[in-house]
């Protein structure tokens, strides 16, 4: 369909006869994403309608949102291979024109800044306060104790804007610029917290990143397991894959808009979680 007629169909959303509406409406969601761009200018040319512009909205979201599940389950398909595009996918659910380049970027600043002062000789523990040195210090990254259940902290562009997050997404970044840096580093699933473990055939420890990149060992999963009254499982202590993660994020969102409370975005997160793991 050629762009004249696009527009000539978006303007037809505001017909008076409902049956025309609703015919346009369905029209337009069988274009899908191309038609967002004269949506939005739709918008903006109806500030005097707000009845339209709400209509407008709600179905950019719901574009939208087909194209964040469309990725989804490329991301699915390809083997859950590439935790950064993940995340961006996660974050794509309210920040829409965010790019995959974006975060790429900003996980490459602090990894080039890591690497000036790493060395692959350096025992695993010096390693790690290089790493914290820049990720803490130089980058301010800290623990959002205050709003904990903010979305924010599940939307990594935000994370990277506010240099605050929960654990599971201060740990994600961590992560990934460690991995760039050749460090054995994974994702460990505990509950209530989650953590990071360095482990290599030589040595294994645990990165609490939400308490600035502090190093324990299993005897503390063990003690933090028995206070939590919970059985033990060999899950608690090993690498979890990048499934788990983005599952994980997908839960915290849910948790985070029913506090809001938002019950149709608790509702679309769910949705992205049983796509994910049915």
């Amino acid at each position: 369909m050629k762009e004249s007629e696009i527009k000539a169909l978006v303007t037809l959303l505001d017909d008076d006869d409902i049956e025309v509406a609703q015919h346009v409406e369905k029209q337009l969601r069988n274009i899908g994403g191309p038609v967002i761009p004269l949506l939005e200018q739709l918008w903006q040319e109806n500030e005097w309608n707000p009845l339209l512009q709400k209509k407008i909205e709600d179905l950019i979201h719901e574009l939208q949102y087909n194209i964040l599940i469309e990725r989804l389950l490329d991301w699915k398909k390809e083997g859950y291979e590439d935790l950064l595009e993940g995340m961006w996918i996660i974050a794509t659910y309210q920040y829409p024109d965010l790019t995959l380049d974006k975060l790429q970027q900003s996980i490459n600043d602090i990894y080039f800044d890591a690497w000036l002062d790493f060395r692959d000789d350096l025992h695993p523990h010096d390693q790690v306060r290089i790493l914290n040195q820049v990720f803490f210090e130089k980058y301010k990254f800290s623990s959002n104790t205050k709003n904990f259940h903010s979305p924010a902290n599940s939307m990594l562009n935000q994370v990277f804007e506010q240099k605050k997050g929960n654990p599971i997404s201060l740990c994600v970044i961590y992560m990934l610029i460690a991995k760039r840096l050749h460090m054995p580093v994974s994702g460990v699933n505990l509950p209530s917290l989650f953590v990071l473990t360095y482990k290599s055939p030589q040595i294994q420890f645990y990165i609490n990143v939400f308490n600035r990149g502090l190093i324990f060992t299993k005897v503390d999963i063990s003690n933090y397991i028995k206070q939590m009254h919970l059985s033990s499982q060999e899950s608690f202590y090993q690498p979890c894959t990048n499934l788990d993660i983005i599952c994980r994020v997908l839960r915290n969102l849910i948790v985070s808009f029913e506090k809001i409370p938002d019950i149709e975005r608790v509702r679309e997160v769910e949705n992205l979680l049983k796509l994910l793991t049915e």
